[in-house]
């Protein structure tokens, strides 16, 4: 009689759990420490968001409204803070009060940390790339400070570049602090990034694409921030909604909001326009910010008083745009972050007498918030420079709406369209970031009606401009990083393993933790090593001693037969074994920071039989390269 099994068999479900257990146990292993890391970087991003938000609203209410009676027009979802106060409006203090605040900037930038003068983001992508993701923890604390009195003073920029700097400065710091791996702590702080960006400007999925995308010139992605960054926005998001609502920073009327939709192919034709109107903008935008800044960089004074100068010719240049369009005040929009001119002319009339009148404002305020923000952040001031980005590109993309309304009424319906997909295609065009910025528009507005002309614009503004960008630190692609010019080492020496390549020497040069300092002395005297191996009688590792520690302890005579191995031995050393791949031995040369490391072999107690040289394994990666490496043994 056969028997039926079928009923023996565990379920299918139970037959998977172990295997989904163990999928999940390396997953956690391996991802969830940086994971949870992301999380908590993305907190402390919100929690600095909002400290720089109510830093930003208490300087600017006592400096621009209690002092110069000049309250700037703010966006719809964000409402002051600070209770408003009936002020006569002074003029000439715009030339006084964003001075002041450019002393007192530039004196505290360039006395405690130089490299928080500017736009952070910059200064953040550049030590992605050539620092390792290594922020000083003092830079982001300088930089809310700096950039809230650049900006809370009229100085033209906007929030996201210190938010950034400060979300990229804490993931720096927690790698530091916690001896994460060089590019874990890249993601950090990019994450970090990312995040600052989606707080302030309540656009979680805009902040993570943001961190992958602005990296690179080229359409080349991050993709291991991606996630990371992702956790940090979501964090972020919710630390500062909390706070302040969820509501989008900018609100669009019913009315206006039902006609901004595409449902007409040949509107294409003017969003076409609008991407090349852009891409001049932009390429004004680059070029007149970096003569600027080249200029401020060769004023033979001091750098501390640069900032001044550079917000008393913002004030000027506002002041004199004020009486030369019969004082009209919202032309000041060319001050400080100038948000309030989008929202309003995402309100304005569709047509008429009074929409040219204002078309042309418009154009006054993209232009002279362009000269306005070289000089502001040009000349050392604290900001960023995103948010008057999307000024300038509303602002312009709204002008030309107006006068492409007036041409073809029937394929603009309303010039609020232009404003919306004028700010993502300027952006695209100046930062090279075409995806995050057509995501960050989108929730800006709380608005996707547009996200196809919008996807249109950013793909010819990012197309059809030239390689210039508003972020210097941008390299062209991965393979141009120099974060990343070890994957391609490693990409050749990954078939090949430690033990390949060594030969092992009959006397290993080694120390015991007795050993006193005349002893270490001598034996390095004797060896070309830079770091030597401390054993116990049974040659078991117990650490190592580096050349550059014994320095302190032979120049203090007084000590210095008191010192053994032991008290300057680091024990918390991953050496190198037989088995292991030559870019894993990469990977522990810079996470041990050390030129020199023990190799031992495979038992329980690790027992030292050699030393491997960091400049062994390069020359072996350029004899390979060079067809010189077919099967030479290495003597170390």
């Amino acid at each position: 009689m056969d028997h039926d099994d079928t009923n023996q068999r565990p379920p299918s479900a139970l037959r998977w759990m172990p295997e989904l257990w163990e999928f999940g146990r390396r997953r956690v292993r391996s991802q969830g420490r940086l994971m949870l890391l992301s999380l908590l970087v993305g907190m402390i991003a919100g929690g600095g968001a909002i400290v720089f938000f109510v830093a930003c609203q208490m300087v600017s209410h006592s400096a621009l409204d209690r002092v110069a009676g000049y309250r700037p027009h703010v966006p719809l979802g964000e409402p002051p803070l600070l209770k408003e106060t009936e002020q006569v409006f002074r003029p000439w203090l715009l030339l006084m009060v964003p001075t002041l605040g450019g002393v007192l900037s530039g004196l505290l930038v360039y006395s405690l940390a130089p490299e928080a003068e500017g736009h952070g983001t910059d200064a953040a992508i550049e030590a992605y790339h050539n620092r390792q993701g290594q922020i000083r923890p003092r830079v982001p604390l300088v930089k809310i400070v700096a950039s809230a009195l650049t900006l809370g003073t009229g100085g033209s920029g906007g929030r996201e570049g210190p938010i950034a700097q400060i979300g990229a400065g804490f993931g720096s710091f927690l790698g530091s602090v916690l001896r994460l791996r060089p590019a874990e702590r890249r993601i950090l702080m990019a994450a970090g990034m990312g995040a600052g960006v989606a707080a302030i400007f309540r656009a979680p999925l805009a902040g993570a694409l943001f961190a992958a995308e602005v990296l690179y010139r080229s359409p080349d992605f991050e993709s291991e921030v991606i996630i990371p960054a992702g956790l940090a926005s979501v964090a972020a998001y919710s630390t500062f909604g909390m706070v302040f609502g969820w509501k989008p920073l900018f609100s669009l009327a019913p009315e206006v909001l039902a006609q901004l939709t595409f449902d007409n192919p040949l509107s294409l034709v003017p969003y076409s326009l609008l991407a090349l109107f852009m891409i001049a903008l932009a390429a004004f935008y680059v070029r007149s910010f970096y003569a600027l800044t080249r200029f401020f960089k060769q004023l033979k004074i001091r750098p501390h008083i640069k900032p001044a100068l550079g917000a008393l010719a913002s004030g000027a240049l506002a002041l004199a745009l004020y009486y030369a369009l019969a004082r009209d005040q919202r032309v000041l929009a060319v001050l400080s972050f100038g948000y309030g001119a989008l929202q309003d002319s995402l309100a304005m009339p569709p047509s008429g007498q009074s929409s040219v009148v204002y078309g042309l404002l418009l154009l006054v305020v993209a232009l002279g918030k362009i000269l306005t923000t070289g000089l502001t952040i040009g000349s050392g001031g604290s900001g960023g420079v995103f948010g008057p980005s999307m000024v300038i590109g509303g602002c312009g993309g709204g002008a030309l709406g107006i006068a492409l309304h007036w041409l073809w009424p029937e394929l603009v319906p309303h010039p609020a369209s232009f404003v919306i997909v004028g700010m993502a295609g300027f952006f695209a065009a100046a930062a090279k970031t075409p995806f995050s910025t057509l995501v960050m528009v989108s929730e800006l507005t709380g608005n996707y009606n547009l996200l196809l002309p919008t996807l249109w614009v950013c793909a010819l503004a990012f197309l059809l401009s030239d390689d210039r960008s508003i972020y210097s630190s941008q390299v062209a692609s991965r393979s141009r990083s120099p974060a990343h010019q070890g994957d391609y080492v490693r990409d050749v020496l990954a078939d090949f393993t430690v033990g390949q390549f060594v030969t092992l020497p009959q006397n290993v040069p080694v120390l015991s933790a007795a050993d006193p300092l005349s002893v270490i002395l001598d034996r390095f005297s004797r060896s070309p090593y830079h770091a030597l191996p401390v054993t116990d009688s049974d040659a078991h590792l117990l650490g190592i001693v580096a050349l550059e520690d014994i320095h302190l302890a032979s120049r203090s005579p007084n000590i210095g037969p008191l010192v053994l191995a032991a008290d300057l031995m680091r024990d918390d050393i991953t050496p190198l074994r037989g088995d292991d791949r030559l870019d894993r031995a990469l990977e522990l040369f810079v996470e041990n920071d050390q030129t020199d490391l023990p190799l031992v072999d495979g038992g329980t107690l690790p027992r030292v039989i050699g030393i491997v040289r960091r400049s062994d394994i390069a020359t072996l990666y350029l004899r390979y390269v060079h067809g010189a490496a077919e099967s030479t043994d290495y003597t170390v």
